[in-house]
């Protein structure tokens, strides 16, 4: 009998976890087109096939890894910090980071039909359902949902079709008119 080699175990959970923690970081440091599949599964340690069976692409991927981060965020935030955490993340986004597309991805990608518009949907129910929370309001859900459409708003003219002056503006200066009218938004009438 030959010796053979062990076989590596499969651990398909792993894996994607894998290559979703090397995605994150290499569109971070590179941006979305910089960063190669063959990149992110070197850094996984894993073959680039992998990328294709598990995110069916590229582009995938991306979504995936911004809903984890997305879902993290709304798990982790409390309600009433939500909204302007998602506010300032967008907006140091857009001003900080010219290489990074993923609020391009996700608005180009939400109303699609696709597994990446489903879990872009998902993530956008999960935040929608925790902003509702703040309101006590017969309308809450509709309040969030206004909240929710300012946001990808502010990310259409800031980031994917920059505007001025929205995309000239300072994160602070947006911040302070937004979250003061969105307080107006979560109060009972």
């Amino acid at each position: 009998m030959e010796n053979q080699a062990p076989q590596r175990r499969r651990d398909a959970p792993r894996t994607r976890a894998r290559l979703l923690a090397a995605a994150a970081d290499l569109f971070a440091e590179r941006g979305y087109e910089a960063a190669t599949v063959r990149d992110i599964a070197e850094r996984a340690g894993v073959n680039q096939a992998l990328v294709y069976r598990y995110f069916g692409s590229k582009k995938g991927l991306l979504v995936e890894a911004m809903a984890r981060g997305g879902h993290e965020q709304v798990r982790a935030t409390p309600p009433d910090k939500l909204f302007e955490t998602a506010l300032r993340g967008l907006l140091e986004t857009g001003s900080t980071a010219p290489g990074d597309r993923s609020l391009e991805v996700y608005l180009r990608s939400v109303g699609g039909r696709d597994e990446a518009a489903d879990t872009l949907q998902a993530l956008g129910t999960r935040y929608a359902e925790a902003l509702a929370s703040l309101s006590g309001a017969p309308d809450a859900a509709l309040r969030a949902e206004l909240a929710m459409a300012w946001l990808l708003g502010i990310g259409l003219l800031r980031v994917v079709e920059p505007r001025a002056p929205l995309s000239e503006a300072a994160p602070e200066e947006i911040c302070a008119l937004v979250l003061r009218a969105v307080e107006r938004l979560w109060e009972e009438e």
